[in-house]
C-alpha cells in the first residue's frame, strides 16, 4: 500500500484520446469542501470524474450516480471521501464489481478494508490525496 511506483500507476497518464476515469465517492457540489476542488483538479488535469452521490444530479458537469453498481463504465480509480467506517463497504463493491484501483484520500484510513482489498487484488492508496499525488509526479 502507498508505494511510490503503484501511486504512479494508478494515476497513469491521460490522453484526450484515452482520458483515465475516477469514480469519487461522496463528491460534493459545495466548491470549498476537498472532494469539489480535488475532482475538479483532476477534471482540469485530463481524468474523466464519475461523481458517486445519490443526494446530488449533477457535479462539475457530469451526472452523479447513486453507487458504484450504477456506473456505465468501469472506471480505473475509485477516489473515495467517506469515513473510514464506510470503506468495507465500498472495498466490497469493487470486488463485486472488479474494480482495479482504490484510492482513499488524505486523513482517511480503514487497514482493515485496505488488507481485503489488497487481499482481493485491489491496489490500494490510503490517506494520500491525489491531487497532492498527481502534482508531485510528471504528470502534473
Amino acid at each position: 500500500m502507498n508505494e511510490p511506483e503503484v501511486i504512479r500507476e494508478i494515476l497513469g497518464s491521460t490522453t484526450p484520446e484515452h482520458p483515465r476515469t475516477i469514480a469519487v465517492i461522496g463528491l460534493s457540489d459545495d466548491p470549498l469542501k476537498p472532494s469539489h476542488y480535488v475532482s475538479a483538479y483532476m477534471q482540469q488535469h485530463g481524468y474523466k470524474i464519475y461523481p458517486i452521490n445519490p443526494a446530488v444530479p449533477e457535479v462539475l458537469g457530469e451526472k452523479s450516480y447513486a453507487s458504484l453498481s450504477d456506473l456505465p463504465i468501469k472506471p480505473d480509480i475509485v477516489d473515495v471521501f467517506r469515513l473510514p467506517k464506510f470503506i468495507p463497504a465500498i472495498v466490497e463493491e469493487m470486488i463485486q464489481l472488479g474494480f482495479p484501483n482504490l484510492w482513499v484520500q488524505q486523513g482517511i484510513v480503514n487497514l482493515e478494508a485496505a488488507r481485503r482489498a489488497e487481499s482481493a487484488g485491489i491496489r490500494v492508496v490510503m490517506d494520500h490525496c491525489i491531487m497532492v499525488e498527481h502534482r508531485n509526479t510528471t504528470f502534473a
